[in-house]
């Protein structure tokens, strides 16, 4: 039995990353020598089991064989001749393709090392086209990569497109697109990702909603927002924002609502996006609105109750709007103000029913209109 260290691991740790997951292949063993050593079996189709004490995974060298569509569509062989060479052969790119044993020897068959040095995305075999998920990863990979420089190699770009040609990304489910495209939206660089996907013809099929994306600009507004420390979220809000900046606010809304329902992407991100593509103009235009408007804004987002929403939103706000120093700075002052109001209090003033509700309102707007008036210059 002899034990590797493959994929992603070694491939961060010689680019000089930080190393968050490790994966191991066992070579020359059987399922009962793993469970005999106390790994707890976790994989049907092919045999992956946890370590007794990290947790981390191990998994039987294998070989894979087509057998349908799509990326399930694969007959795994696990056996103890299976060799580390024919087990690198069916990772999808040669930077992940890269094993090193207990004693720190590389074992590197299909030119990784080279690659990396080279910034090149290359993939193993020909058996690359034969699954469909691995042109997302690829172009995750890209936005990932694309700070330290790295590009596709032309003849990976081609399978690519030969995939994206024919019927197989049909086959992807939406949870497995979503996963791809959500851990694209935390790289340094999410637009390569719609780039790559449209330069290879898969865009349209599975992200139509971004397919007219100006990327120069995104980019320069996506960079403004990673400058803030972005999350996924707000990436994909921001997106969204510039995506559908042309449309009209209904048929924005619904081309958001549309792509969220098609994805399956959770609600959080949905509701972020929302709230940007609909309130973004009014938050950078926050001193100047009416008492009335701030009011209504405040309301229609919840901030009395959810203040988190404004710093998720402020970042975004301003990568749209990057003549702003800072959103909206009035708001926090104005939402401490706001929030000395008791209805309690007010009850104990003898307001109830309509008329507490009606008075709450008043005092609010006329919280609102002393903070605008204050703000005014003296001459205005």
């Amino acid at each position: 039995m002899e034990i590797y260290l493959v994929g992603g691991a070694v491939r961060d740790r010689l680019l000089g990353l930080g190393v968050k997951d490790r994966d191991w292949v066992v070579v020359g063993a059987t399922p009962e020598q793993m469970l005999d050593a106390g790994f707890k079996q976790v994989g049907k189709d092919f045999p992956v089991f946890l370590h007794p004490d990290s947790g981390e995974e191990y998994a039987l060298a294998r070989t894979e064989r087509k057998s349908g569509k799509g990326y399930t569509g694969f007959d795994f062989y696990a056996n103890p001749e299976v060799t580390l060479e024919e087990d690198l052969c069916r990772r999808d790119l040669t930077i992940n393709a890269i094993a090193e044993d207990s004693e720190g020897n590389l074992v590197d068959p299909y030119g990784g090392q080279q690659d990396l040095q080279q910034r090149l995305l290359r993939h193993v075999s020909p058996a690359f086209s034969e699954d469909p998920l691995r042109v997302l990863r690829v172009a995750r990979f890209a936005a990932r990569f694309a700070s330290l420089g790295f590009h596709i190699a032309p003849e990976t770009l081609e399978l690519m497109r030969e995939l994206s040609a024919g019927d197989e990304l049909s086959h992807l489910t939406a949870e497995r697109v979503w996963q791809e495209f959500e851990r694209a939206l935390a790289t340094q660089s999410p637009i390569t990702f719609i780039e790559v996907l449209n330069a290879v013809g898969a865009c349209e099929q599975l992200l139509a909603e971004l397919c007219e994306l100006d990327t120069t600009d995104a980019k320069q507004r996506s960079a403004a927002l990673a400058a803030r420390s972005s999350t996924a979220e707000q990436q994909f809000a921001l997106l969204l924002a510039i995506a559908t900046q042309n449309e009209g606010d209904k048929r924005a809304i619904d081309s958001i609502e549309a792509l969220c329902r098609r994805l399956k992407s959770p609600n959080r991100y949905r509701d972020l996006a929302l709230q940007l593509r609909r309130w973004h103009n009014a938050l950078a235009g926050f001193e100047s609105l009416t008492a009335i408007d701030q009011l209504q804004l405040i309301k229609q987002l919840d901030l009395l109750r959810r203040p988190e929403r404004l710093a998720q939103l402020r970042p975004c706000v301003e990568a749209l709007h990057l003549d702003l120093e800072i959103t909206a700075p009035t708001l926090e002052p104005l939402l401490e103000r706001l929030r000395t109001l008791s209805p309690q209090e007010l009850m104990a003033e003898g307001f109830s029913g309509k008329a507490l509700g009606e008075e709450l309102e008043r005092r609010q707007l006329a919280i609102c209109a002393g903070l605008a008036a204050g703000n005014q210059s003296p001459d205005a």
